[in-house]
C-alpha cells in the first residue's frame, strides 16, 4: 500500500477482528481460543487474518486456537513471523492445514527448527506440498537432521528456503541441497564453513543468498571454483563474506572473470571496501540485464553511471535514494540498517519537502530492531530530521502516528540513553504533531515524566516539559486530563521543577510549561488536586506568590491552580490561610494588577466564601470584608479585549450561583459565565443550554432577592444566549446548469 492510499475494507475488517479476538470467541478448556460463529472463509482471506494477527502482536498459544480446524479456516500460505508460540500450540494449529508456504522466522516462545520439521512430517500433504519454508532467526533444536523425518529433504517439493540467522552447520546444507527442486537458498549468518554442497543444485539454484557467512573456511580457488559453477543465479548475495587473510581480492578476481554469473539480475558486495566504481562499472556494462547492485560500506556507488542509470537500483549512501533502496533490502540486518540511518541522517539534515515514503522505511527499521541501541538512535535522528520545521504537513497522519509510537517504545526501552531521548523529544516537541496526530498521550506522558526523573540537562528538561505542556494544551478531554493527573508522581515531579527553578530564582520557558501543566492537570480533576496539596504544592505556591509579585504570567497560573484547587469541597479547608486571603485580597483593585490576576484571585475568594458561615474557619468580621471588597472589586472589572480563560463545562459554576449564595458569590461567577460567552458565545451558549445552566442563570433573574448587580449580568447572559440560538442557518441554493 502507498503512503498516500487509505487502508482497503478488508484491512480495516481484519484489524476489527484481530482487537476484538477476545468478545468474538469462546475459550476451550487448554485456554485456547474458537470462534463463537465462523462462515467459510476463503482461503486467501484466512492467511492474511493469519498474518495481520501476528503483524498486530496478537499471535499467541492462546489466539492462535482459531485455526485449529480447517472446516471454516482453510490455510495455505502462512505467516507466524515474530509470534510469541510454543510447538505444541504451533502443532496443533498447523497440522490440519496443507501448507504451501510456511514463514515462522523470528518466532520466540520456544519454536524449534525441529518442532516445525516434526509437525510438518505428520502432515503427508503438508509434506509433499511445502514449497517455501523460512524458519530464519530459530534455534535449531535436537534432532534436527539427525533422521530422515527431520530433515529438509523430506519435503521434495521445497523450492525456497531461508534459514538465515540459524545454527545450521554444513551437514545441514548438504542436507538441504539434495533438494531435488531448490531454487533459492539463504544460510546468511548460519555457521557454514563449506559451500561445496552448493555443486549439488546447481542446476536448480537460482537465488543466493550468503550473507555475513562469519565461519567460512574454504580455500580461495576451491570458492571460486563452487561459484563459477553456479550459471544458473539470477540473485546472489555475498555481502559481508568474512574471508580468511589468504582470501583477499576474491571479490576482485569474481567480478573481472569473463563471462561468470551470464544470468544474473541481482548481486550484492555491500561491505566489501575492495570493490570499486571502475570494478563495477565494468562488470555491470557486460551484464545489461542487471536491476539491482548492492554497494552499501564499499565506497562505491557515487559516480554518475550509478546515480543516473534509472534501470538499475543501488543500495547504496550516494543519495536519498540508494539509502532507501539499503533500509528496503537489509531490514533484517542490523549492521546494514545501523550504516544506512546513518548516511540517512547526514542526507535529510536540511530537507525541504516531505519524504513520507523514506519515513515510512525508517519506522520500519525501528519496529525491526526495537532492541538495537545503536539502530534506534540513529533512527531517532532520521525520524526528526523528516518531521521537522513544515516537513510534518507533508506526511500521512497514520504514518506520522507509527512514528510516535516507535519514539515513545524507543525512550521506554532505553530510559537511560541521553542521546536517544535528546532525539525523541526533538521530534515529539512538535505541536503540530502534537495536535493533530492521534495516539496513546497518557502513554507519552508517562514516557516524559520518566525522563524528567532522571534527567539533569536543563535543555532537556525544557524540552520534556515543553512536550508536556502541549500534550495537555490540545485541549484533552475531562477523561483524558483525570488519567494524567491519577498518578501522583507526575505531579510530584513537576512540582520538583518548578520547586528547582524557584529556590534559583528563574524565570525561564521550563518555569512557565511546569505551571502551565500543573494547571490544566487540575482543571476539574479533584484526584490531581489532592496530589498537589499531599505533596506539599500550597505550601510551594504561597512562596511564588511573594517571589514571582511582578510576573504576571507566573501569577496567573499559580492564582488559575488555587482555583482548581478551591473547587475541590473537602480541600478548602486547606486554602482557609488568612496571610493568602489578605494577599488575594491586596490583587482584586490593586494598581497595574492584570485583570486575569484579578479574576483568579476573586475566584479563589469566591469559592471559599460558597461553603458558607458554617465552615469558615476564620474570623468571621473577615469574611465580611472579603465579601464587600469581593462585589466592589468586580465593578471595576473592565472586559479584556482579549480570550482570557477558557472552561471544559460550567459546572464549576453552578452552586456559585445558587439563590442562597451571598451577593459576592453570585456577582463573581455571572461575570465569570458573562465573559466567556460574550468572547465565544457560539460556544458557550451551546453548551450552557446543554448542561442546564440557562435555567439556573433565569432561575438567578427571577429570584426576589438577586441583586440587580447580578440580576444585570444574568440577563445578558440569557441574552447572549437566546441571540446565538436565533441566529439563522444560511441556506445554500443550487443553481442547475
Amino acid at each position: 500500500m502507498e503512503c498516500n492510499e487509505p487502508p482497503s475494507l478488508a484491512d480495516i475488517c481484519l484489524a476489527w477482528v484481530c482487537r476484538c479476538l477476545e468478545q468474538l470467541c469462546a475459550e476451550r478448556e487448554d485456554g485456547s481460543l474458537c470462534f463463537h460463529h465462523c462462515p467459510l472463509f476463503p482461503q486467501m482471506l484466512a492467511d492474511q487474518l493469519l498474518r495481520r494477527m501476528a503483524e498486530e502482536g496478537v499471535l499467541n498459544d492462546r489466539t492462535i486456537g482459531v485455526f485449529r480446524s480447517n472446516e471454516h479456516l482453510r490455510l495455505c500460505c502462512v505467516c507466524v513471523r515474530a509470534a510469541r508460540l510454543s510447538a505444541e500450540a504451533f502443532r496443533l494449529a498447523m497440522q490440519p492445514h496443507r501448507l504451501q508456504e510456511l514463514n515462522a522466522s523470528r518466532v520466540c516462545g520456544g519454536l524449534t527448527v525441529s518442532d516445525v520439521l516434526l509437525s510438518l512430517a505428520a502432515n503427508t500433504e503438508c509434506r509433499d506440498n511445502l514449497q517455501r519454508l523460512d524458519l530464519s532467526r530459530l534455534e535449531m533444536g535436537e534432532g534436527c537432521l539427525v533422521n530422515k523425518p527431520l530433515s529438509f529433504s523430506a519435503m521434495s517439493s521445497l523450492r525456497t528456503v531461508h534459514l538465515a540467522g540459524t545454527e545450521l552447520e554444513d551437514s545441514g546444507l548438504a542436507d538441504i541441497c539434495i533438494l531435488p527442486q531448490l531454487e533459492a537458498l539463504d544460510i546468511s549468518s548460519t555457521r557454514v564453513t563449506d559451500l561445496t554442497p552448493l555443486l549439488d543444485c546447481q542446476a536448480t539454484l537460482k537465488s543466493l543468498s550468503a550473507h555475513d557467512l562469519r565461519h567460512l573456511e574454504m580455500p580461495e580457488t576451491r570458492l571460486l571454483l563452487v561459484l563459477n559453477r553456479l550459471e544458473g543465479l539470477r540473485h546472489l548475495d555475498l555481502s559481508h563474506l568474512c574471508l580468511s587473510s589468504d582470501g583477499v581480492g576474491v571479490m576482485q578476481q569474481l567480478l573481472e572473470k569473463p563471462g561468470i554469473f551470464p544470468a544474473l539480475v541481482s548481486l550484492d558486495v555491500s561491505g566489501q571496501r575492495e570493490i570499486t566504481n571502475d570494478m563495477m562499472e565494468s562488470f555491470l556494462k557486460g551484464r545489461p540485464n542487471m536491476n539491482f547492485v548492492g554497494l552499501l560500506g564499499t565506497g562505491a556507488g557515487f559516480s554518475d553511471f550509478f546515480t543516473a542509470n534509472s534501470n538499475l537500483k543501488v543500495a547504496g549512501e550516494a543519495n536519498i535514494g540508494q539509502v532507501s533502496e539499503a533500509l528496503r533490502r537489509y531490514c533484517e540486518r542490523e549492521c546494514c540498517i545501523h550504516q544506512a540511518l546513518v548516511h540517512l541522517g547526514d542526507l535529510t539534515t536540511d530537507l525541504d519537502e516531505a519524504q513520507p515514503d523514506v519515513l515510512k522505511l525508517v519506522t520500519m527499521a525501528m519496529k525491526n530492531n526495537e532492541k538495537s541501541l545503536h539502530v534506534q538512535v540513529a533512527a531517532t535522528a532520521c525520524v526528526f530530521n523528516l518531521t521537522s520545521r513544515t516537513n510534518s504537513l507533508g506526511m500521512p497522519i497514520y504514518l506520522l502516528r507509527n512514528a510516535v509510537h516507535h519514539l515513545l517504545t524507543a525512550m521506554r526501552n532505553f530510559p537511560n540513553q541521553e542521546q536517544l531521548q535528546r532525539n525523541c523529544l526533538l521530534s515529539l516537541c512538535n505541536e503540530w504533531i502534537l495536535h493533530n496526530v492521534p495516539f496513546d498521550r497518557f502513554d507519552g506522558a508517562q514516557m516524559v515524566i520518566t525522563w524528567l526523573n532522571i534527567c539533569d540537562d536543563p535543555d532537556l528538561q525544557r524540552m520534556a516539559v515543553a512536550m508536556y505542556y502541549i500534550l495537555v494544551a490540545v485541549k484533552p478531554t475531562t477523561e483524558e486530563t483525570t488519567q494524567l493527573g491519577a498518578e501522583a508522581f507526575m505531579v510530584e515531579q513537576l512540582l520538583g521543577i518548578v520547586q528547582e527553578r524557584a529556590s534559583m530564582g528563574i524565570v525561564d520557558a521550563t518555569l512557565r510549561f511546569a505551571l502551565s501543566v500543573l494547571w490544566s492537570l487540575t482543571d476539574e480533576c479533584p484526584t490531581a488536586s489532592h496530589h498537589f496539596i499531599q505533596c506539599h504544592g500550597l505550601e510551594l505556591y504561597q512562596e511564588l506568590l511573594e517571589t514571582y509579585h511582578r510576573e504576571t504570567d507566573i501569577q496567573k497560573s499559580v492564582l488559575g491552580l488555587l482555583n482548581n484547587v478551591a473547587e475541590v469541597v473537602d480541600l478548602r479547608t486547606d486554602l482557609m490561610d488568612e496571610d493568602l486571603h489578605e494577599y488575594l485580597l491586596s490583587l482584586l483593585d490593586g494598581v497595574g494588577v492584570d485583570i486575569s490576576v484579578r479574576y483568579f484571585a476573586g475566584g479563589i475568594l469566591a469559592h471559599l466564601l460558597s461553603t458558607g458561615e458554617s465552615n469558615w474557619t476564620l474570623d468571621l468580621d473577615f469574611r465580611d470584608i472579603i465579601l464587600r471588597k469581593l462585589h466592589s472589586a468586580i465593578l471595576t472589572w473592565t472586559t479584556p479585549e482579549e480570550e482570557m480563560v477558557s472552561y471544559r463545562s460550567f459546572r464549576p459554576f453552578y452552586p456559585l450561583l445558587h439563590s442562597s449564595q451571598p451577593t459576592s458569590v453570585q456577582l463573581w461567577a455571572a461575570w465569570a459565565v458573562h465573559l466567556v460567552c460574550e468572547q465565544n458565545a457560539s460556544l458557550y451558549a451551546e453548551m450552557l443550554q446543554e448542561e442546564g445552566g440557562l435555567d439556573i442563570v433565569k432561575e438567578l433573574i427571577t429570584h426576589p432577592d438577586t441583586h440587580d448587580d447580578v440580576r444585570r449580568l444574568a440577563e445578558g447572559i440569557v441574552g447572549i444566549s437566546e441571540t446565538d440560538q436565533e441566529q439563522p442557518v444560511q441556506e445554500v441554493f443550487l443553481v442547475p446548469l
